[in-house]
């Protein structure tokens, strides 16, 4: 059988790839057509769904292209919005978890007494302003990330989900937590370094204390700065533990509220904004404190990016941070980051008021794509 490539790159069968090249002529020239053209691609191979009929094969094809624009549109209207609502709770979490390297390293010289304490000492040293400081890069992630997770959580769901009412329950909640899971890591994996350039402007204090400014101009100076020193290695430093927390992290914010939002948002409860933020914020909640040690751990190691000592592995970051602050420090700035959960929520049950009003005015979508964290 011969094989031909597609317009990207990779190999598929003639038939296939005529279909292919006849809804997309061209080369993507953007992150998002590459996504759309990703989803289609990992549609037409999929074994699940062979090649029976051309013109039925074009037809969702096309269709993959709309519901993309659509999902992508209303999921960055409430994403934009949450998240930067929340920058500022975002920001003092990331200086209460963080401030024990911060102690360490000489970057603040006394610590914050709680979330109040954080708050007027940014105000004071910083200004208003500083709260939304790597707010830029939470929002530019956004965006990618929505793509990325569009094109791979629904080719993982074909190939790990199952049916509930073939399968059983428990085999569609296992289902949902792996494709969750799988597309979170795979996401993580393209856009790990806009977190890790978020994570050192929120943590770039000015301290009176120690009379330290600010080591990073913006987001451009981080990413050159790291690479003057540390290379690609830094832009990626706790990576491996980042994904056993983001694995865990996912798994549970898409698993658990897509096999609870059938059984819990129906009769009076279906389509309500405050059952929906409820649901949302609980699973955000839930979801965060299970995996926060593993953020933890990582934030750490991407601030040793740049210093002269770094922790060896997760496993001795882990090590040194319990022998020096105690097992506690691993959650601090939680308090924070179930407030910033709420962010969270608003993306759950915003995208799926948008989602309503869209329904009702003639357009259909498959499953919602919700916002990752």
């Amino acid at each position: 059988m011969r094989f031909t490539t597609p317009p990207w790159g990779g190999r598929t069968d003639e038939k296939e790839s005529f279909v292919f090249r006849k809804i997309n002529p061209h080369p993507p020239s953007s992150p998002i057509q590459f996504a759309v053209a990703l989803s289609q691609y990992l549609f037409l191979i999929n074994p699940v769904c062979p090649l029976h009929n051309r013109q039925e094969k074009e037809r969702v094809m096309a269709t993959i292209s709309e519901k993309f624009s659509a999902d992508f549109a209303m999921g960055g209207v409430a994403a934009i919005v949450a998240k930067t609502a929340a920058a500022p709770i975002e920001r003092v979490k990331l200086l209460l978890q963080n401030q024990g390297e911060l102690l360490k390293r000489g970057h603040l010289k006394n610590p914050y007494l709680g979330i109040h304490d954080c708050f007027r000492r940014v105000l004071k040293e910083e200004g208003i302003l500083s709260l939304w400081r790597g707010n830029q890069a939470n929002v530019i992630r956004y965006f990618p990330t929505q793509a990325f997770n569009f094109a791979f959580k629904g080719y993982f769901k074909t190939k790990l989900g199952r049916s509930k009412e073939k399968d059983g329950y428990m085999k569609w909640f296992a289902g949902n937590v792996a494709s969750g899971s799988a597309a979170g890591a795979s996401t993580s994996l393209f856009l790990y370094h806009l977190d890790y350039a978020r994570t050192r402007l929120g943590t770039d204090a000015k301290d009176s204390g120690s009379k330290r400014l600010p080591q990073f101009k913006g987001l451009l100076d981080v990413y050159t700065k790291t690479l003057s020193t540390d290379g690609i290695v830094g832009l990626y430093r706790g990576f491996s533990v980042s994904i056993v927390g983001i694995t865990l992290y996912r798994g549970m914010y898409f698993g658990i509220y897509d096999s609870l939002k059938p059984l819990v948002l129906v009769g009076n409860f279906e389509g309500n904004f405050v059952a929906s933020f409820l649901l949302g914020w609980s699973i955000t909640t839930c979801s965060g404190l299970c995996a926060y040690p593993f953020d933890t751990l990582r934030r750490r190691m991407m601030l040793t990016s740049g210093q002269t000592l770094k922790y060896r592995s997760a496993l001795h970051a882990f090590s040194e941070i319990i022998r020096l602050e105690g097992f506690p420090s691993l959650f601090r700035g939680v308090t924070a980051n179930m407030l910033a959960g709420i962010a969270g929520a608003g993306v759950l049950a915003g995208y799926d008021q948008l989602h309503e009003v869209a329904c009702r005015h003639g357009y259909s979508f498959g499953e919602p794509q919700i916002a990752s964290k």
